[in-house]
């Protein structure tokens, strides 16, 4: 015996999501333990170098499963044509119409739901995950302020492709409140309790760095002005040496050096970087000024008082 399995993650015009290709993954485990031979096929934009559909030759292959999703299309279809030599099964799925023929190409189907029978759990519950840092990604806008020096488009690109290399979980937040758009938050305490359930603050604004800071999550700062600017400042300010600053006048190509944010990545996921966040508590310096420039008399424990 000699399975394929399938799902939505294999079609080349197909979608990835989580709990198909948990599903899949789960067939697979559950036949490798029994001692069958089997292989995963993935479309080649989810999984480059992986095994796709085009070159999981029919003949090499005695059975095929269809893991997770619905069962309709052209694309299900499809496969019954391409593997009509195979004794084909479907499991795990949604079956909408049973009379629908991407559904009657099977040979047997088990449906976590259908009509007319009790619904089943699906199989994405089945396989153990690691846990990943989470990280917080908090991205600056284009601050045109600053000029010919400003590097966000780039910076912002770079930053974003060595991301997605990261074995992370990537939650991008944004420092702008709008109670009219549910996406964004309302308040700062929203988008600070957020903060604190992180494991790391990756940004290229002020305050993605001192909100991560002042939440005791260590932040690796991007500074996107050439040269460096109020990101770099703030850091320095607290004393936190995790920053990354591009040079006034890029070299190349590259704004970004990526050693260093390796280098600045791995620490912060560190005992000694997440130890150090806070650097040390927040300064009321500035407030105290305020109050002496306006001649108002501070009181003992108030902000900025003696």
């Amino acid at each position: 015996m000699r399975v394929l399995v399938t799902g939505w993650p294999s079609f080349l015009h197909g979608e990835a999501t989580a709990g198909d290709v948990l599903a899949m993954e789960a067939v697979q485990a559950a036949l490798t333990r029994a001692g069958v031979e089997c292989r995963l096929a993935w479309s080649p934009v989810f999984r480059p170098g992986g095994l796709d559909l085009d070159r999981a030759e029919p003949a090499s292959y005695t059975h095929l499963v269809f893991a997770c999703g619905p069962l309709h299309g052209r694309q299900v279809e499809d496969l019954h044509r391409r593997y009509a030599g195979c004794t084909r099964v479907a499991v795990g799925v949604s079956v909408i119409d049973p009379a629908d023929p991407a559904v009657t190409g099977f040979d047997a189907v088990l449906a976590r739901d259908a009509p007319a029978a009790a619904p089943r759990r699906d199989l994405a519950a089945l396989p153990a995950t690691p846990s990943v840092p989470v990280a917080g990604v908090v991205l600056a806008p284009g601050q045109a302020e600053y000029g010919g020096r400003r590097r966000h488009d780039r910076v912002e690109r770079e930053l974003g492709d060595w991301l997605a290399a990261r074995e992370c979980a990537r939650l991008p937040l944004d420092t702008r409140l709008d109670p009219r758009d549910w996406r964004l938050f309302t308040t700062a305490a929203e988008l600070e309790s957020v903060l604190r359930r992180l494991d790391v603050v990756v940004t290229t604004r002020l305050h993605g760095l001192v909100l991560a800071l002042k939440n005791g999550i260590p932040a690796l700062a991007v500074d996107p002005v050439g040269g460096g600017a109020k990101v770099t400042a703030q850091a320095r300010a607290w004393s936190w040496p995790a920053v990354v600053t591009p040079p006034e006048a890029p070299p190349g190509e590259r704004v970004l050096d990526t050693a260093e944010l390796d280098r600045w990545w791995t620490w912060c996921l560190s005992p000694e970087g997440a130890g150090r966040a806070p650097a040390h508590p927040a300064d009321a310096a500035l407030i105290g000024e305020l109050m002496d420039v306006l001649g108002v008399r501070r009181r003992p424990g108030a902000p900025g008082g003696p």
